[in-house]
């Protein structure tokens, strides 16, 4: 008789793109998000939430093709056939929410949110396919002055998680005068689209591959040290020369957008902030479209090492701009916007360079251990527990297999755990509770030599009331704060 094949254990497996995060990841966001928050809400912003899904024709001209509604995003159709689709950033359904509520939203509307947003691309790299962002923005304010208001934010927000100037600056340029130097190099008009958006991204390139690089990308294109070929935007000589003179400061572009730089260059100084905090930076572009003045980036200056083994400076953890008409698109009308956006896992990952990000700041659970599986012991164990609790104190009873005690005390040692609660029969007939110090007992371990030496040692354990259980667990985990403290 044939044997049956035994079914295939379905394999876990993390999508590509996608990450698990690990309580002190959690922690250390919550705790960077904290201080962002505190200084939007300082500024007066309000916080707002919209939901993961949107109509996929709502998420802006840029996104998607509409024949193709997968393309750059992650999408579904609903009941009705209609494609819905993952949010591509936080700035699109803000803008659909306005629209939809524009009547009722008092204006200027100064929002922030915090989110997940999803990109349907090849990850690699520091590249993924989830990931979260932090936006704040104001609809209805026209004037350049909210513009300056963001940029003195985001450098406000730097300096509220620990980043000293010197290793930040907020960089700062209009896409009017952009736009005036494209006009100025022949390539104003629809049929030059896509040699503008060549020439904008060989600008951006400038940190990274210097003036002589970027004239490579401005002319017939640049070969990388691999031999791969970026095709480059084929402006001649002196029309290349033009953009990189721009860009050095030695030739300036007359028109409106040169006007609103200097009318926030001189808000910047009346408030004090200088350009070692927010500079006026002629090759800031930002990549997307909808971008209609002021565009601005938050930079971090100190150098790290990328996963080649260079050192490079850090780099952007945020930007934005004004996009006055995206909101046009529900309304038919200029809705005049900016804002500005946080990459959370970005910034995240620079604060821990910078040591201003604890691996994990709550202490691991006080572990009230069982040895007696009754019923009325359960009980009494439980109770332990809660007036722990009550006390403020971070507690859990042991819930495994109680009647291997040695498991527990390693369930407690790999959980971290500062002290164990032992109550055996004895005890409880006795009115007393056995309290095992694991942090100072893994000390001691360490100084004895052998096991004749334990047993006479007890390390580390002490027998108290059990009405004591609560003030002494307290003063025994204020003596452990004080001791990690004196380790530093």
């Amino acid at each position: 008789m044939a044997k049956k094949n035994k079914p295939q254990k379905l394999k876990a497996r993390l999508p590509r793109g996608f990450v698990d995060r690990m309580p002190s990841e959690i922690r250390a966001g919550e705790e960077m998000i904290a201080k962002i928050k505190a200084v939007y809400e300082h500024y007066g912003f309000d916080p707002i939430e919209t939901p993961a899904f949107e109509y996929t024709d709502c998420l802006g001209k840029f996104l998607p093709d509409t024949d193709r509604p997968n393309a750059g995003v992650f999408s579904v159709q609903d009941d009705d056939e209609q494609w819905m689709s993952l949010r591509y950033d936080l700035t699109a359904p803000l803008a659909r929410h306005v629209a939809e509520n524009i009547n009722e939203i008092q204006l200027p509307f100064r929002s922030y949110r915090a989110g997940y947003v999803f990109r349907n691309e090849k990850p690699g790299p520091g590249r993924f396919r989830q990931f979260m962002q932090f936006d704040a923005d104001s609809v209805g304010s026209p004037g350049v002055q909210t513009d300056a208001e963001m940029c003195m934010m985001m450098a406000d927000t730097m300096e509220a998680l620990g980043i000293e100037r010197g290793n930040y600056v907020i960089r700062v340029n209009n896409r009017k005068v952009l736009d005036g130097l494209m006009d100025a190099i022949g390539l104003d008009g629809d049929e030059h689209a896509e040699t503008r958006l060549t020439v904008l991204r060989a600008i951006d390139k400038l940190d990274k591959f210097g003036p002589e690089g970027v004239k490579l990308l401005l002319g017939e294109g640049r070969k990388d040290e691999s031999g791969d070929f970026t095709k480059g935007a084929g402006l001649s000589d002196e029309n290349a020369d033009l953009v990189l003179g721009y860009m050095a400061g030695s030739e300036t572009i007359e028109n409106d957008g040169q006007k609103e730089l200097e009318t926030m260059r001189s808000i910047f100084e009346s408030c004090g902030y200088g350009e070692d905090r927010v500079k006026i930076d002629p090759s800031v572009v930002r990549g997307l479209e909808y971008y209609t003045g002021p565009v601005y980036e938050a930079e971090l200056l100190f150098d790290v090492t990328n996963e080649k083994g260079e050192v490079v400076q850090f780099g952007s953890v945020g930007g934005g701009g004004r996009y006055d008409g995206l909101v046009k698109r529900f309304v038919g009308r200029d809705v005049p916007a900016t804002g500005f956006s946080i990459g959370v896992s970005r910034l995240m990952s620079a604060l821990k360079n910078l040591g201003k990000l604890g691996d994990d700041t709550v202490l691991p659970p006080v572990l009230v251990t069982v040895m007696d599986g009754d019923v009325a012991s359960l009980g009494h164990y439980q109770k332990m527990v809660m007036d722990l609790r009550a006390a403020g104190i971070r507690a859990e009873m042991y819930q495994g297999n109680w009647k291997k005690f040695g498991n527990q005390l390693k369930y407690a040692d790999k959980r971290g755990c500062p002290l164990a609660i032992i109550q055996g029969s004895d005890e409880r007939e006795q009115g007393v509770i056995q309290i095992k110090d694991l942090e100072e007992g893994k000390r001691l371990s360490a100084e004895i030599e052998d096991n004749q030496t334990w047993r006479e040692s007890r390390p580390a354990q002490i027998e108290v009331p059990e009405g004591d259980l609560v003030s002494k667990v307290k003063e025994m985990l204020e003596a452990q704060a004080k001791d990690r403290e004196s380790a530093k």
